[in-house]
């Protein structure tokens, strides 16, 4: 069952303000997206029913946490969360193996946007990527998560003369004392949204400006900007 976007928009509003009548309409025009998902999971020692229902879940999580402000196409923000909550089950079993036709679309994806930087002079748009190799821009989003490896909150993000720099260590006010716990901070950060928490990852593990995040959310370095001193304040606001 097919939805147009504007069914579509309405449907998701509906559904997260309670309706699961709507929530289920979204859900079932979105089990091929699912299946295609697992499809790349198939033949590591799990049945697909299982991981089709893992991967429900995320789906589920993305109509919840989808937010309809941004110029993203729904599709393209479930893909990650799908593949998210199925990495996470397989984790729990041992680590997640990515099959050789993804990491040589991945090779491939590294190649077409390092080309495609130099010819439009920025960081070219995922579906500007998916465009150029002919695949589906979730194809894309998959290949770039599916060999994303699970980093920890305690990662070095700045070493200088033996003195490394974390997580920890960056998101601090004006005073000499921290005003976070470690742990406190570790569960603050669970607690925020799939979006949220990729912002934070992208800009204090993977040290990105806010223009390389926003290019790859799709939204503005305004809106980046925005959300990163929300983000910061909520944490703190949890943890003092």
């Amino acid at each position: 069952m097919y939805l147009k976007d504007e069914e579509l928009k309405e449907l998701i509003i509906r559904s997260q303000q309670g309706d699961h009548e709507a929530k289920d309409r979204i859900v079932n025009s979105n089990l091929r997206l699912v299946w295609s998902v697992v499809q790349r999971f198939i033949n590591r020692g799990y049945e697909p029913d299982d991981l089709f229902q893992i991967g429900s879940i995320g789906l589920i999580k993305a109509i919840d946490k989808f937010d309809l402000s941004y110029d993203v196409k729904f599709s393209t923000y479930a893909v990650p969360m799908i593949i998210g909550e199925i990495q996470r089950f397989i984790r729990d079993d041992g680590s997640v193996k990515v099959s050789r036709s993804i990491k040589e679309l991945s090779q491939k994806i590294k190649k077409t946007k390092d080309h495609l930087s130099k010819t439009l002079s920025r960081t070219p748009k995922i579906s500007e990527i998916a465009e150029a190799l002919s695949v589906a821009t979730e194809e894309v989003v998959f290949a770039l998560e599916a060999n994303r490896q699970p980093k920890s909150i305690y990662e070095t993000v700045f070493e200088n003369d033996g003195d490394p720099i974390y997580l920890m260590d960056q998101i601090t006010n004006t005073d000499e004392d921290k005003w976070f716990d470690k742990i406190a901070l570790a569960e603050a950060i669970k607690e925020l949204p799939e979006r949220e928490r990729l912002i934070i990852y992208l800009r204090y593990f993977k040290d990105k400006t806010q223009t390389e995040v926003a290019e790859r959310l799709g939204i503005s370095q305004v809106q980046v900007s925005r959300l990163e001193k929300k983000i910061l304040c909520y944490i703190k606001e949890q943890i003092s």
